[in-house]
């Protein structure tokens, strides 16, 4: 589980998958061995021997503030489920979907509030994700497009009235059917869209989210993989 917290990622992983190699982190944290300080939240962290508990206390501490120093946290347990059942109690969940569509090897970015994005938006509801992420590209871009497969979830924490939220959005791979209506949706503040190859979309993403940059890392990575 992936949570972006102001764009900063906040992971959760279990003890036995933890992949990355330790020079990506500027500090790890044993927990069974240090008492977690607000000090400690600089760079990339990784925090080992999380419990839920501790999880708690890290996010307490984001939402009370912010650290400008802060990076990234990754959070190692053997409580996985338990940490990920409990923060998503803790806030009001909020369902979204959207996705990457291809045509002709290229893919449609939007350009939304001075920021490269992709189209998403909130489930309707009694509406399911694949159909809320197909509803919400044609409704955004005016592109009608099919389901090839899902790439990943995200979750991003904002508040609204008051309230703790969790937006929860899954991703999904589109083959683009139509794209002879395509037309940014004003009322969504989309000034433009356009279809770009891959290997350009990186120059577009530097003035991106955070949680789209990781939606197209996983799909390239998916990419990679089927390529082995």
């Amino acid at each position: 589980m992936i949570i972006f917290f102001d764009d900063r990622p906040f992971k959760i992983v279990r003890t036995n998958q933890l992949k990355a190699e330790t020079a990506h982190f500027d500090h790890i944290v044993d927990l069974r061995l240090e008492k977690l300080q607000k000090s400690m939240l600089q760079g990339h962290v990784l925090f080992l021997n999380s419990t839920v508990t501790t999880a708690f206390q890290v996010i307490q501490l984001l939402e009370k503030q912010l650290p400008t120093e802060m990076l990234s946290i990754t959070m190692a347990t053997k409580e996985k489920s338990q940490v990920e059942a409990s923060i998503k109690g803790y806030y009001k969940v909020i369902k979204a979907a959207g996705g990457v569509v291809v045509k002709e090897g290229k893919w449609l970015f939007m350009f939304r509030r001075k920021k490269w994005d992709l189209p998403k938006g909130k489930l309707d509801k009694g509406e399911n994700s694949k159909v809320a992420a197909t509803r919400e590209i044609e409704e955004e871009t005016g592109v009608k497009a099919i389901i090839r497969n899902k790439i990943c979830t995200t979750w991003h924490t904002y508040t609204l009235n008051n309230n703790r939220i969790l937006k929860r959005t899954k991703w999904y791979l589109f083959d683009c059917t139509d794209d002879s209506h395509i037309q940014p949706q004003a009322e969504e503040q989309i000034e433009k869209l356009d279809w770009y190859d891959p290997a350009d979309a990186k120059a577009l993403l530097i003035n991106s989210y955070s949680s789209i940059r990781y939606v197209v890392d996983s799909l390239n990575k998916q990419h990679k993989i089927k390529e082995l």
